[in-house]
């Protein structure tokens, strides 16, 4: 784990301050959901950076690979080298290096590595070298996302250095890639134009001799809508989680996936109070009268964004409340408008939805953020508790 505490399915999460429940079974699912959406000839990468995107990254990797995915990809070496480190042996590719960074380490591990500029096959190379062994590399094509990959007018040059290199048995050219920009905004111009640009620069590189096992372009969102993007391999990260990329993509539903975490809080307190009074810091929200307030246990540093102040969803008591006031750094308060409640009753921020509960993207409309960020945000003190982590056998006698 990257830092997050764990709480094993098998012990009970009575008593816990909060909680982030995951949902390994829904996990699992999705992951099967998404390969169902591929051909025969095509894999899937189970995206597992930033801790699984809060969720737990080894507990994750194991139930995505569990339920068929055969890669698994994290932005920085140092994520995928804690794979390595769990006794994780599939392939895992990383793609966010830096001048610097630990290069032999990761051809040690066996880790395909990407890159998209001179200076990193330079200093790959000088790894291979010294490890005595070839690295293996992908490299990275900005097809018009202008983040990280090489552009199309360097792309000659990089893939003749990697050729070159290959040929000097300092590395193995496993495969070629790009990402998309605005796969979550269906029929955005610029998807039809990347899958073009793509095309041309997997050519270029094919007719210069690069024989990549793999070619990938689709995120969670093309995953989902553009199977023309699907090629060799699928690289899924937010869906994978039951959340949709996108609302104008469709709900998970629609998707047939399941939201994997479950966040919830013991109530810490609840009190009368007069009509008119001011709740947490600067008083933006006064009681419109007498009423009860509930203090919930979690704020900012637990990853509750303050931008949801006045307006972030909860369910306790049977009813949905709106946070009441600012978000402080360890607590909120919600109006429950006079109900009774006991101290230790369970306020659920978010889950699946199912059972009335608000849901992730319901944060993300009250924060003006997406549903990426409200997941993960959670921080390090709130522990994960893991449901379901070993496949059950279905009546049929085959897995989950």
């Amino acid at each position: 784990m990257t830092g997050k505490t764990q709480t094993s399915a098998t012990h009970t999460s009575a008593g816990l301050r909060a909680r982030a429940e995951v949902d390994l079974a829904a996990l699992r699912g999705n992951v099967r959901a998404l390969r169902s959406r591929t051909g025969p000839g095509t894999a899937l990468m189970a995206v597992v950076k930033s801790d699984a995107y809060g969720h737990g990254m080894v507990p994750v990797a194991r139930a995505a690979l569990d339920a068929g995915a055969t890669w698994l990809g994290t932005a920085t070496p140092h994520e995928a080298l804690a794979l390595r480190a769990a006794g994780i042996r599939s392939r895992v590719m990383c793609w966010l290096w830096t001048p610097g960074d630990p290069w032999r380490e990761g051809i040690e591990a066996d880790l395909d590595m990407s890159v998209s500029a001179m200076w990193a096959l330079r200093e790959v190379a000088a790894a291979a070298r010294e490890a005595g062994r070839p690295a293996r590399i992908q490299l990275k094509a900005d097809t018009g996302l202008g983040r990280n990959g090489c552009q199309p007018a360097d792309w000659p040059e990089l893939v003749a250095a990697a050729l070159a290199a290959q040929d000097a048995g300092e590395v193995d050219v496993t495969g070629l890639w790009s990402h998309f920009a605005c796969a979550d905004e269906p029929g955005h111009p610029s998807i039809a134009a990347q899958l073009d640009v793509f095309h041309e620069m997997v050519a270029y590189a094919e007719k210069a001799g690069v024989r990549p096992e793999v070619r990938h372009i689709a995120n969670s969102p093309a995953t989902l809508t553009v199977p023309e993007s699907h090629f060799d391999l699928v690289r899924t990260g937010i869906a994978m989680y039951g959340i949709s990329p996108s609302p104008e993509l469709g709900t998970p539903q629609d998707f047939g996936l399941r939201p994997v975490m479950t966040l919830s809080a013991s109530v810490a307190l609840v009190k009368r109070v007069p009509g008119g009074h001011g709740v947490s810091y600067g008083h933006h929200y006064r009681t419109p009268e007498e009423t009860t307030l509930g203090l919930i246990p979690l704020g900012y540093a637990d990853g509750i964004p303050r931008h949801a102040s006045d307006r972030g969803p909860v369910l306790v008591g049977g009813a949905w409340r709106r946070v009441a006031g600012r978000v402080a750094m360890d607590q909120f308060v919600v109006d429950l408008g006079g109900d009774p409640l006991e101290p230790g009753a369970q306020a659920v921020l978010f889950g699946p939805g199912d059972q009335g509960e608000p849901t992730a993207e319901d944060w993300a409309r009250a924060a003006d953020t997406i549903a990426y960020e409200i997941v993960t945000r959670i921080g390090s003190r709130v522990p994960r508790v893991y449901r379901n982590e070993r496949p059950e056998e279905r009546l049929d006698g085959r897995p989950e």
